[in-house]
């Protein structure tokens, strides 16, 4: 009836100070994880009638229009129209490769914090391994020191730091390692719109040869 409760803090102490550094690439990881999904979720809103738009001024021979459109929306998508615009005039593979340039480009500033996000999913396990043998190693020395009196409370430390650090490495890593894979997902989708995009804009560019045959 007397036995006490431990906490998560409790447990965290008890982990030693391997637990301090998968604590805080814990936080860094939620911190990067949160930042790039607003971030992410943001450049994969497109505008359905963007592009429908973008064509009827080319058409119309509206350039500063087109481009005045571009500048006004917030997106991977439309700064890459307004590259291939700002080209016009040129061969069209020169415009297909500039916008292409925009576009990895873009992807790249979508990308950010993901190598230090992988780096924490590998590096929480091995965290928590590195405390699992300090744990033995703790357990050992104080059986080695008690010779022919060993009790299991003397090596109660020892095996908390070894099973806190293990669960909270595993634990950290599996959840870091749905984060980053959740990411990459969705990066990939924007890269599909954006493909999608430039064919678009490219087939509006090649209609008006098309019609003058």
């Amino acid at each position: 009836a007397g036995q006490a409760k431990m906490t998560l803090i409790d447990l965290a102490v008890k982990g030693g100070w391997v637990m301090i550094p998968i604590i805080l690439l814990s936080f860094v990881a939620a911190y990067i994880y949160i930042e790039r999904y607003y971030v992410i979720r943001k450049a994969s809103r497109e505008d359905q009638n963007f592009m429908n738009r973008i064509k009827d001024y080319i058409h119309d021979g509206k350039i500063d229009a087109a481009l005045a459109l571009c500048r006004s929306t917030d997106s991977p998508s439309a700064r890459m129209v307004e590259k291939g615009i700002s080209r016009l005039g040129r061969p069209l593979h020169d415009i297909n490769t500039a916008i292409e340039n925009v576009g990895k480009l873009e992807i790249s500033k979508l990308e950010k914090g993901f190598p230090t996000l992988a780096t924490i999913t590998g590096a929480e396990p091995m965290l928590g391994f590195l405390g699992t043998v300090i744990g033995m190693v703790k357990s050992f020395y104080a059986m080695s020191q008690a010779g022919n009196n060993i009790e299991v409370s003397m090596m109660s430390s020892g095996i908390y730091t070894a099973l806190i650090t293990t669960v909270a490495g595993l634990a950290t890593g599996i959840i870091c390692y749905f984060a980053y894979n959740s990411l990459v997902e969705k990066v990939e989708k924007v890269v599909f719109n954006l493909e999608a995009t430039l064919t678009e804009f490219m087939d509006i560019l090649n209609e008006p040869v098309k019609s003058g045959k």
